[in-house]
C-alpha cells in the first residue's frame, strides 16, 4: 500500500488544490505522484504530482514530502478524499492504477529559461480562445483539435523560438494557476529542444512542443 507522507499543512494545502482543479476538468482523472529531491543540497524532498488534462496537456504541482513507493498512480477522487478527510501526516493517496498513466513524462534536466509573460497577458489570450471556441464547437461540444492546436504566442529567447498553442493556456487558465495572484505576476515560458513548459504562480503546464514521429517497422 502506497503512504505519501506531507509534514507541512500547507502542502497538503497546496496539492489538495491542484488535485480539486484537476477533478473539476475531468471526473476520471488519475495524478501520478514521483519523489524527488529538493531543489538545493540540504533542502526538504519534494512529491511532483501530474495530471494529464482534457486538453492534451500536463500540469503539474509540486510539494515537500515522501512517497512511498517513490513513483506511484491513483484516481484523483481518492487522493482528494484523503486530503480533505485525513488531517494526519501519513496518507493513504489510494490504490494504485499505474497501468492508467499512458502520457509520457519530460526530462528533468536541459530546461532553459526563454522569457517571462505577464499573467494578465496570458488570461487575457485564454478569455479570448474560450470566446472563439464558444462560437465554434467541436462534434461533441468541445474545442475542435483545429483551434486548440492553434499558435496563440511565439517566445523567443535561449536560442530558441517557442509556439504555445492555445490548448496550453486552456489548461492554464482550467486549472486556475494565473487567477488570483499578483498584478505583477509572471508565466515563465522554458524549454528545451522538444518540450515547452509554462511555469505560474500555482503550477505548470507541461507539452511536447512537436509530434512524436509514429515508427517505422
Amino acid at each position: 500500500m502506497a503512504e505519501l507522507r506531507l509534514d507541512d499543512s500547507a502542502a497538503r494545502d497546496d496539492l489538495g488544490a491542484f488535485v480539486a482543479r484537476a477533478v473539476r476538468l475531468d471526473q476520471q482523472a488519475v495524478v501520478r505522484l514521483r519523489n524527488r529531491p529538493g531543489l538545493d543540497e540540504g533542502a526538504p524532498p519534494m512529491v511532483d504530482a501530474w495530471v494529464s488534462t482534457p486538453f492534451d496537456a500536463l500540469v503539474t504541482r509540486s510539494v515537500e514530502g515522501v512517497l512511498a513507493p517513490a513513483d506511484t498512480t491513483v484516481w484523483a477522487n481518492d487522493l482528494l478524499t484523503t486530503l480533505t478527510v485525513v488531517r494526519g501526516d501519513r496518507l493513504d493517496p489510494g490504490l494504485p492504477q499505474d497501468l492508467l498513466w499512458r502520457s509520457a513524462l519530460p526530462p528533468s534536466e536541459g530546461w532553459r529559461r526563454v522569457d517571462d509573460v505577464p499573467a494578465g497577458t496570458i488570461a487575457e489570450l485564454a478569455e479570448r480562445g474560450v470566446s472563439v471556441a464558444r462560437d465554434n464547437p467541436g462534434p461533441h461540444g468541445t474545442p475542435p483539435a483545429a483551434l486548440l492546436d492553434q499558435t496563440v504566442l511565439t517566445v523567443s529567447g535561449a536560442g530558441l523560438d517557442v509556439k504555445i498553442p492555445l490548448r496550453c493556456l486552456f489548461a492554464l487558465s482550467g486549472m486556475g494557476f494565473v487567477g488570483g495572484g499578483e498584478a505583477e505576476d509572471q508565466v515563465r515560458v522554458v524549454a528545451t529542444d522538444s518540450w515547452l513548459r509554462l511555469d505560474a504562480r500555482f503550477g505548470s503546464v507541461v507539452r511536447r512542443r512537436h509530434a512524436m514521429l509514429p515508427l517505422l517497422i
